[in-house]
């Protein structure tokens, strides 16, 4: 029986390069969105995937939509937190309301989901947890203290939690890409977007199906024995 994927915000950018890539290895994927009702539509009549929309920042949402999930299509056994937002500015200029959104739907929403498979996976013995994470929750970022702190705290959050994991078969680990060639850094100016590049040893931005061989290979049933881990794509920017 195909094992079950769940991608949260799965039908843009890295997220729809990890459901195209799960389900090309066998997997029975499902896309989680929160706005788009365009890109999603678009995404399943291109993939085949079907996507259920939900706020992964409100808790009771994610109960229900996992349910949802798991009625149609099948119990999760691969959840994929990789949904994302900024709202960037310096911590002088920045209101509570960006702060708080984007750590609700950056952070909150890893606790969220989570809860609502967990238990199965103990269950059942077995689950793949990875969250995606970033640079610039390992390194900072100007103007992003928000962005920087909810993607620092899932790398905390993957450690804490696969330490309750492990006995049960579910392992936790975390992807931190660098600067990924998707819609949220084509915004980036152009000449702060040349000045980033600079910094990268490789010489170029990373594309979304690079993020995606690195989640394929940790949800692996092969991979039981890496948790805990976070897992740098980057190009050498920050080596850590």
């Amino acid at each position: 029986m195909k094992r079950v994927a769940l991608v949260t915000g799965g039908t843009r950018g890295i997220g729809k390069a990890i459901c195209v890539a799960l389900k090309n290895q066998g997997y029975q994927v499902a896309a989680n969105y929160g706005g788009n009702d365009d890109a999603a539509r678009k995404f399943t009549e291109e993939t085949g995937i079907p996507a259920y929309k939900w706020d992964v920042a409100d808790f009771e949402a994610c109960q229900t939509g996992v349910a949802k999930v798991v009625d149609e299509v099948g119990p999760v056994d691969v959840l994929i937190n990789n949904a994302g937002i900024t709202r960037d500015s310096t911590l002088t200029k920045m209101s509570f309301e960006n702060w708080q959104k984007v750590i609700e739907t950056n952070l909150t929403s890893c606790f969220n989901m989570v809860k609502a498979v967990f238990d199965g996976m103990k269950e059942r013995k077995f689950g793949r947890i990875i969250n995606i994470g970033s640079i610039n929750g390992q390194a900072g970022q100007y103007g992003q203290v928000n962005y920087a702190a909810a993607k620092s705290g899932i790398h905390g959050f993957t450690k804490a939690l696969a330490q309750e994991g492990a006995r049960a078969g579910i392992t936790v680990n975390a992807i931190a890409p660098g600067y990924i060639n998707t819609d949220m850094v084509a915004a980036v100016p152009d000449n702060v977007l040349e000045k980033i590049v600079a910094k990268i040893p490789v010489g170029r931005l990373g594309e979304p199906e690079e993020i995606a061989r690195g989640v394929v290979f940790l949800a692996a049933d092969e991979a039981g024995f890496i948790t805990g881990s976070t897992l740098s794509i980057n190009g050498g920017q920050h080596m850590y």
